[in-house]
């Protein structure tokens, strides 16, 4: 199936997916991998579906969501492999733009420092690059790169990209204990990322069954850590995904609701927490009570306590 959904997304509100590459064909095999192993390691583009076939899936698609009444916030190219090694993804922008939909892409970035691909992601509205590590050793370790790709070559690539961008531009970093969650690590990736600007960094964790037996994400603590780290360098332009798609932040007039949409994302210090349930008439007897009912834990980080929405039960 080339398209898929609508589907709810943190990232992108409601997304109709478009998997333009066939299952597993990609420039990585990473240890978290959610899809299996890769079947087919490349780096090489070149072409998987006629535009045309793509175009007439997602245009019909979304004739069938419209009719239904389902909104379509973005069209996101999510497929089983990398995006980018699809040699006509700028030709299918170019048709998709005629259904007047945003779109975003998921892109691991291995071939940003490919010319032709920079130009091919300029073209979309939302796109999203992943940096797990800003060390050659830990990145071959994680990520188990193509053998022709170039770790400096790649960065130099996102670099270039983020400054000639135009779209929105988001990252995002999967934490993996053992492998990428140290303050030394996490720290050299913020830094990185301050230079590129995205509008949001996300850190997220594997949540289904990675292709790599062993491979775990950090608890609950470790999280918080990650989560801090960034904010202290790169500022507000930081979420977490790990899961949990809530209910987009909005008030829906249950506090305990919101609450818990809330630090599925951002854990809440103490003292913020204890203005939140000032305003919204709520009190610490229902936080303590959401913590009793593991819905919500306590954490702490550089002394101060927070809370934010248990992972076992997102």
């Amino acid at each position: 199936m080339i398209a898929f959904g609508p589907v709810p997304s943190r990232r992108l509100g409601r997304s109709l997916g478009i998997n333009n590459i066939p299952p597993k064909v990609c420039s990585y095999a990473c240890v978290y991998c959610q899809l299996g192993r890769a079947i087919k390691m490349d780096f090489e583009r070149r072409p998987f579906y006629d535009p045309n076939k793509v175009f007439d899936s997602v245009q019909n698609k979304v004739a069938v969501s419209r009719s239904a009444g389902e909104p379509i916030d973005y069209i996101a190219f999510v497929p089983d492999g990398e995006p980018s090694l699809d040699i006509n993804l700028g030709k299918e922008i170019e048709l998709l733009r005629e259904l007047e939909i945003k779109i975003a892409i998921i892109t691991n970035a291995s071939l940003v420092w490919r010319e032709d691909v920079r130009r091919d992601l300029m073209s979309a509205d939302w796109v999203s690059l992943k940096v797990d590590s800003l060390e050659e050793k830990r990145w071959r370790r994680i990520d188990r790169p193509h053998k022709h790709l170039r770790f400096e070559s790649i960065l130099e690539g996102m670099r270039i990209f983020a400054q000639e961008y135009q779209g929105e531009l988001a990252t995002e970093t999967m934490l993996v204990q053992g492998f990428n969650d140290e303050p030394d690590d996490l720290c050299k990736i913020a830094d990185f990322l301050v230079d590129l600007g995205p509008k949001c960094s996300y850190l997220s964790i594997p949540t289904r069954p990675p292709a790599m037996k062993g491979i775990k994400a950090p608890g609950e603590d470790g999280i918080n850590r990650a989560y801090q780290i960034f904010h202290d360098i790169i500022g507000e332009r930081v979420e977490y995904l790990i899961g949990y798609e809530g209910n987009d932040f909005a008030c829906t007039g249950d506090a305990i609701q919101d609450l818990l949409s809330i630090t599925s994302v951002h854990p809440m210090r103490e003292d913020a927490l204890d203005r939140y349930l000032e305003r919204s008439n709520a009190s610490w007897d229902d936080v303590r009570q959401l913590v009793l009912e593991n819905l919500m834990i306590e954490t702490q980080y550089n002394g101060q306590k927070f809370f934010m929405r248990r992972l076992s039960e997102k």
